[in-house]
């Protein structure tokens, strides 16, 4: 299958996917492409490809304030306020990350989302649907 058609069905099944899911699962999904992308970017520093470096970083920062614009700082309290902050400290290394070409940099940022996944995850079926 050539990348064209490679890319038309992935944006294809991302487009069901995200009709098809709760609001829980849409913050689980842009945390999961945040990550993809930043390991894609990583492939990228090391074949020394600085174009598609930047343009992989460019989309995590997009998902990463998606996800700051998704909080409910009334609702959500302490808790949204941290992640928040933990949003805006992600974003500033994913530029430092950038200009750098660092990985070491990303494996930092990958594990710091990993860690927002696993707990985003962790929340009980019955709370899922308070979340919209």
């Amino acid at each position: 299958m050539n990348q064209a058609a490679m890319n038309q069905y992935q944006t294809v099944g991302v487009q069901c996917g995200v009709t098809d899911a709760s609001p829980h699962q849409l913050i689980a999904m842009l945390l999961t492409g945040a990550l993809d992308r930043i390991a894609s970017a990583k492939g990228a520093v090391a074949r020394g490809d600085v174009q598609r470096k930047g343009e992989l970083l460019s989309a995590a920062i997009a998902i990463i304030d998606s996800l700051r614009a998704s909080l409910d700082r009334e609702q959500g309290g302490e808790i949204a306020a941290n992640l928040a902050d933990l949003y805006d400290y992600i974003e500033q290394r994913l530029v430092e990350a950038n200009l750098a070409s660092n990985g070491a940099i990303l494996d930092e940022v990958s594990a710091l989302l990993v860690q927002i996944r696993a707990g985003w995850e962790s929340i009980p079926q019955e709370y899922r649907s308070m979340q919209s």
